[in-house]
């Protein structure tokens, strides 16, 4: 198991990662949402040692870090992960297929890459345009607008990022994978 943090500041992920016993990598290059249509967090995928994805992006938990604020444990999911590893059992949605990014999405991916590309170079009235221009091609995207926040000076904890999960979930909780039930 392997745990990748979509950010760019390792140090603030680093306590976020405590406590929890298995590698935590930073994809400070957002490559992974890309790679696997990741749009919100936390999404899990499981690949195994040849490489393969045996179940697709889902919407679940590795830890129970965040149980206070969803209503979701992480057991059931861990469950499923120990049987896999044990015996090969895969549950019943891991036929699931994920719909390819739409080109908004692609777009919006693009434009999300331009802004950090023009941050890292010092222009951020050119990375400002891009980060809009992401956000507004993609609004329920957590792995651009929520990955921006801490980009653009939000802090990623703090209203904002209540604002986004509330229009998040007025817009249906739209989520590129297998969902997880809410309690």
């Amino acid at each position: 198991m392997i745990a990748v943090a979509i950010d760019e500041n390792v140090a603030a992920v680093a306590p976020l990662a405590e406590g929890i016993t298995y590698p935590v990598l930073v994809d400070t290059e957002h490559r992974v949402p890309e790679l696997y249509a990741v749009n919100n967090v936390p999404t899990v995928v499981w690949i195994d040692e040849d490489d393969r994805i045996v179940r697709p992006n889902a919407n679940e938990f590795g830890s129970d870090m965040f149980t206070e604020f969803t209503g979701i444990n992480c057991e059931d999911h861990m469950a499923q992960v120990r049987a896999w590893v044990r015996d090969g059992t895969v549950p019943d949605d891991a036929g699931y297929e994920v719909p390819d990014l739409d080109d908004d999405e692609i777009t919006a991916r693009l434009h999300f890459r331009m802004a950090v590309h023009a941050r890292r170079a010092g222009r951020d009235d050119v990375a400002g345009r891009h980060f809009d221009r992401a956000k507004a091609l993609a609004p329920h995207d957590f792995t651009i607008v929520r990955a921006a926040m801490p980009l653009t000076g939000i802090d990623p904890f703090g209203p904002a990022f209540f604002e986004l999960y509330g229009a998040f979930e007025a817009a249906g909780s739209p989520y590129r994978g297998i969902r997880r039930p809410r309690p």
